[in-house]
């Protein structure tokens, strides 16, 4: 059981890493998918805040597995569709770092709330990362396919996340986690220097 778990993980990961190959500029011959697709990918903040939030929900567990990871990807392409449609979503960046830090911290904290509450938290997160999303879309890009890319991305983040909390429970190694979390926040205090 430990294994399959491990490899689930070790699978998402490796799915992840050519879209890791196009998540800089100068690929103009991708597609609108794929553009959406390599943006969570581009960022260190996307990255560590969509891998917390399926380590957070994965640490939860019960329904919290699928309905923390939910609520932030349905809400994260509200904020996408809200940032192309021009309402200004104030504090982006602020709020993209936040989530880094907050995230970090409620794994270091193994934070426990209702699932409900979990979710809202999640949502709160997403509608900064979809406004980003939304933001850097490219001019000439599908903006359906483009959501799509992105909301796909972000879900194999999840996944990658939880795959991972769901190996550290089976090896019954709960300080992996807390520690995770605590390079989590610490990154998001270096971005938010930066």
């Amino acid at each position: 059981m430990r294994l399959s778990t491990l490899k689930m993980g070790l699978a998402a990961l490796v799915a992840a890493i050519p879209a890791l190959a196009f998540a800089h500029p100068g690929h103009e011959h991708t597609t609108s998918f794929m553009s959406g697709f390599t943006h969570p990918m581009g960022g260190l903040d996307h990255l560590l805040a969509m891998l917390a939030i399926g380590l957070w929900a994965a640490n939860l567990g019960g329904r919290a597995i699928w309905a923390v990871p939910s609520a932030f990807v349905g809400t994260m392409l509200i904020g996408g569709a809200l940032a192309v449609a021009g309402v200004q979503v104030p504090f982006i960046e602020q709020g993209i770092v936040l989530s880094v830090i907050l995230m970090g911290a409620l794994l270091v904290g193994a934070a426990r709330f209702p699932v409900v509450a979990c979710a809202g938290i999640a949502g709160l997160f997403a509608v900064f990362h979809g406004a980003a999303h939304g933001l850097e879309m490219p001019l000439n890009a599908n903006g359906a396919e483009y959501a799509v890319g992105f909301a796909a991305a972000t879900a194999l983040l999840h996944v990658t996340g939880i795959g991972f909390g769901i190996a550290v429970a089976r090896f019954q190694a709960p300080v992996v986690t807390r520690i995770t979390g605590s390079l989590i926040a610490i990154a998001g205090v270096a971005l938010a220097l930066a």
